[in-house]
This record gives structure tokens, sequence and C-alpha cells, in this order.
């Protein structure tokens, strides 16, 4: 059920998106007088489809992209034929260079504008919950493998970050952070100020499974919020309110140390010592699932700060949420041209995307990753490779500048190896999301 819910969500997700980017070419284009003779969301084999005026509006067979055909455009139809005739007055390359490089960025314009709205809306309408550092600081941090590996230790209380004070904790795992070369983390430590140095290499281990994105994370005292009904720890007797003490014989302070405790239990009955609200303390037994759960709500003893934004304030934040983004895959593109980070750690594909979204439907992490991807589909589609937007926009602007178009020829033989470059990446994107399914 969960890979059906993952498949769902990346299908509409990439469906809203491509679907809104093929229509930015197409608006641009008939605004310029441009006949569209195709508007495809998915690949052929077509399922179905509608002609309207000059326009046939069709749904592919393959959900993972989508078409315009613009008559007297070289594209990846590779229609050579019509481009042997005379030039028509509604043909693309009858129409001038600027305004074909209008038509051109339509889709990455309307994709950047589409993740600026999906922001600016979940601001506005979300503002933006955090533990502050003060508050993350009363117990400090406990971390897995990977951040013990770049010297943070269990207990640390992170002060600054790159020298500076700062105030939300989400700031602790911001990307735009772990990518920048010389970032480092000052800790207290048993009363010393220590200065912890982020690897250039760190964003690829990061990439490599689940658990590493968890390097670190917040020691939060916990009490029972809310007992599921007909689970493990209703028929144990555990209720609202209770604090668990101990499992078997070890002790319990913290959230991440109970679900640790469970994880190795996973099958099996134990043991929990929990301290009613009237104090009362009481030993129960519980059967723990096989996913390593008991059937309760938590409730953090954490006190979470939350700053909501006017419609007015959210316009701004949730721009600068969406560059963001950008930012983001600029600083990952420059540390793997460099090297200090490997293609195949780094890139996903559909599974690895589908992943992201997860098994369980939660609107707000589905509109949130379809901003983010919003966004790098613009950044995407405007890098320099024939085939794709950016390239088209590379031999316009040539034109615009020399005065001179490249040749037919030129610009069929550059789309077949654009898209040769295309399907090799896509080949590898897949093979590689396929190869990770099988990584511990």
């Amino acid at each position: 059920m969960e890979g059906l819910i993952m498949t769902a969500q990346l299908l509409l997700g990439l469906s809203i998106l491509v679907g809104l980017h093929e229509l930015g070419h197409l608006i641009a284009a008939k605004v310029f007088g441009m006949r569209v003779e195709k508007y495809s969301i998915g690949f052929p084999p077509k399922l179905f489809g509608v002609k309207m005026g000059e326009t046939e509006y069709s749904l592919g067979a393959l959900p993972l992209g989508g078409f315009v055909k613009i008559s007297g455009m070289i594209d990846e139809s590779l229609d050579s034929d019509q481009m042997k005739s005379e030039p028509k007055p509604w043909e693309f390359r009858s129409k001038p260079a600027w305004q074909r490089l209008i038509v051109m960025l339509g889709g990455i314009i309307v994709n950047v504008v589409t993740g600026i709205i999906v922001f600016i809306f979940l601001v506005y309408l979300l503002g933006e919950s955090y533990y502050s550092i003060k508050e993350v600081n009363k117990y400090g941090i406990y971390v897995n493998e990977l951040g013990e590996e770049i010297g943070l230790k269990d207990g640390d209380k992170i002060v600054k970050i790159n020298g500076q004070d700062f105030d939300n904790s989400n700031d602790i795992r911001n990307p735009n952070f772990l990518l920048e070369s010389g970032s480092y983390y000052t800790v207290e430590r048993e009363g010393r100020l220590l200065d912890i140095e982020i690897p250039t290499n760190f964003i690829e281990r990061l990439s490599d499974n689940e658990a590493n994105r968890n390097f670190i994370g917040f020691r939060e005292p916990f009490v029972v919020d809310s007992v599921m009904a007909n689970s493990p720890a209703s028929s144990g007797g555990l209720k609202a309110g209770d604090q668990i003490l101990k499992v078997n014989d070890t002790e319990i302070e913290y959230f991440h140390e109970f679900s640790s405790v469970l994880q190795d239990k996973a099958g099996k009955d134990v043991s929990m010592l929990v301290k009613g609200k009237n104090g009362e303390q009481r030993e129960l037994e519980v059967f723990v699932s096989e996913e390593g759960k008991v059937g309760f709500y938590p409730k953090s003893l954490l006190e979470p700060s939350t700053k909501e934004y006017t419609f007015a304030e959210s316009i701004p934040r949730g721009t600068i949420d969406a560059f963001s983004v950008i930012i983001v895959q600029l600083k990952a593109f420059n540390k793997i041209f460099k090297g200090e980070v490997s293609p195949s750690k780094s890139l996903s594909g559909p599974i690895g995307i589908a992943k992201f979204f997860g098994g369980t439907w939660d609107w707000v992490k589905f509109w949130t990753i379809t901003g983010m991807l919003s966004m790098v589909l613009a950044f995407m589609n405007l890098l320099p490779i024939p085939a794709l937007d950016g390239g088209h926009v590379v031999f316009l602007t040539y034109e615009i500048v020399s005065g001179r178009p490249p040749s037919d020829s030129f610009l069929e033989a550059s789309q077949k190896v654009g898209m040769v470059l295309l399907l090799c990446l896509m080949v590898f994107a897949f093979g590689n999301d396929i190869y990770k399914l099988f990584q511990p």
C-alpha cells in the first residue's frame, strides 16, 4: 500500500508540474501567433486526446514528462520534413528571435512562479514552527554514527553556526549550511567550546541512506500524549500522561532512547516501568510490533516556538524559501563538478523522488516537495543541454547577439545529441535508484 501511495504522489506531483511547464510554452507560443499542434502530459503511446481549435490536447501512457509541438520548430519529434518547406507566418521559425526566446523560457518561468506561489501559501497557512536553540540546549543533541564520525557527541550543545549566533534549531541541518565550504559548528561540551568542521563530502554521506539524513537529533523528554485503540500499548495498560521510566532494564529519559530499545525488541514482550499523572509508578507488560512500535503518540516536553506571517510577509519569505532550493542545487552541482561528491550518491530518479514523498499521504509534505520539485525542474531545464529548454535558449541568445541563426542541420544534430545525453541520464538515474534499493 505504501508503494502505491508513493507512486500516486509522484505521478500527481509530476503531472501538475509538467502540465504547467508545457502550458507555459503553449501560452507564450499562442500569444505570439504560433501554431501549437500538440500539448501532451506524458509521452506516447497516447491514452486519449481531444482537439480544440488547432491544438490536440492529450494524455500519454508514459507519465514522467510531457511536450508541446509547435509548428516550425526543431524539437524532440525531429520532424525535419516540415523544415524543408518555406516558413509560414504561424511557424516558430518565422518569428523574431526574442519572441522565440520567450516561448522557450515560458515553461521555466511558469515553474518558478509555481514554486514561489506554493512556498508563499505554505508560509502563510502554516507559519514557521521550530525549537529555539535555547530550548534544544536544555538537553543537548544526540547523534548517529555519521554524526560521531565528524566529531559530534551525544549531549553536545550547538551554540554557533559558522561563528554566528542563531535561534532557529532547524538551521543546524540546513542544506545551504552543509554545502558551504569550510562550514563548522561551535559546540559546548563539558564546559568547553569546540569547533566541529563539516567535511567537504558530507552531503554525499547524507545521501547514502535514510538513516544518515538523521545524523543529528534533539534529545526530547516526553510523556504519552494519547494511546491508539486496540494497540499493544492500550492492551498493556499504558495511559495518556504516563511517563516511561524503564523498558526492561534500560532507563529511558529521551524519546530517541525509547525508540531505539523498541527497535531492538521488535516482535517481543517488554516490561515497562511508567509513572502516571499522579506520580504513582506501575509496571506493565507490552508487546512490541514487528515494526518496533507499541501504539501511542508521544508529546515532547520541549516547548516549540511559532512564527506566524501575514500574507504580505509571506511573499518575501516564501520567495526566499523557493529560491533557496535553486541555491542548494547550484552548491550541489559545484561539489559534483569538483569531485567532492559522487553523482551516484547525489542524484535520484523517479524511485528516489517517490521515496521522498513517503508512504503516507500528507498534503503539507506533498505540496512542500512539489514546490521544491517545481524549482528543481526550472533549474534543470535551464541547463545548456540541447533538447532541454536551456539548449534552445543558448542557440537563440547566439542568434540575437550574432544576428544569424544556427543552421537547421546543426540544430537537428544538436537535438539528437541532447536526446542521447538525456536518455543516458535517465537510464543512469533509474539504474542508480534500483541499485540503492538493494543497499543496506
